[in-house]
């Protein structure tokens, strides 16, 4: 599941078949993070960087409390330091090429 800001990075996710949500402001991202771990269904969240940062308290609680779902930050389009595709970093990530 990818929660992301940015139109690109869920047209890209779709894609290659991972489903998404776009959130647009913190407390989208964070109810959607909570949809995720009421889902048994969903094992790995991505999350745009510029919204795992918005939202670190939550998603530190939920590394540290938690061992489903899997956490990875990914770059989205609006992240200025993105310059790689978002596949190899899921790749990098956690060692699935999409």
């Amino acid at each position: 599941m990818l929660i992301s800001n940015s139109h690109d990075a869920l047209t890209g996710m779709r894609l290659a078949g991972v489903e998404g949500v776009l959130a647009e402001t913190a407390e989208q991202a964070e109810a959607e993070i909570k949809k995720c771990i009421e889902d048994e269904t969903v094992g790995i969240i991505l999350i745009t960087e510029s919204l795992a940062s918005a939202c670190r308290q939550t998603l530190d609680e939920l590394k540290l409390g938690r061992s489903r779902p899997l956490v990875v930050t990914v770059p989205g389009s609006k992240d200025d330091k993105c310059s790689d595709d978002v596949m190899h970093y899921v790749h990098e990530a956690i060692g699935i090429k999409i």
